[in-house]
């Protein structure tokens, strides 16, 4: 198994779908100490609102459904994202499921911790590791990928 680690100032991706933007507005102004002590990167309109509330500097992609999940996607494929903080609506459908099936997905694949409401992402900001260096462990699928191209 791999091993990448993790440094103590994290690389902190904020996420929300339109009708969860104000709860994690909510969320982030409650743990603003914590948040402003790490890197913060977002999809376009929630980076927009996270900075303005905040004041502090965000980095921001392009919005969810024009290709800012798969943006993220990649900075967690290339280890430059290390927490996600992802409030989604699951009562509403929404127009890029498919991409946000992806990048949870690839949130499993990389082992990145990931919150999908304020219980968690709590839990996530509490744990004695988000002041740390923590050794994620990386689960090798290359025999996995090797089998399935064999197979074609």
């Amino acid at each position: 198994m791999k091993t990448r680690i993790i440094s103590p100032q994290k690389t902190i991706a904020l996420v929300a779908h339109d009708h969860k933007k104000d709860e994690l507005i909510i969320w982030v102004k409650k743990h603003k100490e914590i948040l402003s002590q790490h890197r913060l990167i977002a999809t376009g309109t929630t980076g927009k609102l996270i900075e303005q509330e905040l004041n502090v500097e965000v980095i921001r992609v392009l919005s969810g459904p024009l290709g800012g999940d798969q943006q993220l996607g990649a900075l967690i494929a290339t280890h430059e994202i290390d927490i996600v903080i992802f409030f989604w609506d699951p009562m509403e459908a929404q127009p890029h499921d498919s991409d946000v099936k992806a990048f949870l997905r690839l949130c499993v694949v990389w082992n990145v911790p990931i919150a999908n409401n304020s219980s968690t992402a709590d839990f996530i900001l509490s744990s004695p590791f988000m002041s740390t260096e923590y050794p994620a462990e990386i689960t090798d699928y290359s025999n996995y990928l090797n089998r399935n191209i064999k197979g074609i």
